[in-house]
């Protein structure tokens, strides 16, 4: 189990998240997710749905992105903070292992912390280029 770090401000907390997710460490990834947590992928997307809970979200989204994509990752460009609300604005790439064929879709995720804990995470992004490659 990971711990978190004490004091971290919320953007710290958000930019963690992400270096987390490029060295594909599920546990440091949801070390700061609430254990209520509402995470929203987007109609369109694989992992379409509202997933509450960490665990639900490592089984629902990480567990199949990994397994269905080769190389899968999100490069974070910019983080923009408001507080209480993060946005994250990057790019999707990766290659969908049952067709071979790439995909490259830009992508914004607003994070909504209370508490030093995430309690909510909705994104955005183009789903027609990611049905593409599927």
């Amino acid at each position: 189990m990971v711990t978190p770090v004490i004091g971290r401000s919320n953007l710290q907390i958000i930019g963690d998240h992400y270096a987390a997710s490029a060295r594909a460490d599920i546990a440091a990834m949801m070390a700061d997710v609430a254990d209520d947590v509402r995470w929203t992928e987007m109609a369109g997307f694989p992992c379409a749905g509202v997933w509450v809970g960490p665990q639900a979200v490592a089984d629902n989204v990480f567990a199949v992105l990994g397994r269905a994509w080769q190389d899968y990752r999100f490069e974070l460009d910019r983080l923009i903070d408001g507080n209480d609300e993060i946005v994250g604005v990057g790019t999707y790439i990766g290659i969908y292992r049952a067709t071979g064929k790439p995909m490259l879709a830009r992508a914004t995720h607003v994070w909504t912390l209370r508490d030093a804990k995430i309690v909510a995470f909705e994104q955005f992004t183009d789903t027609l280029l990611v049905a593409r490659a599927m």
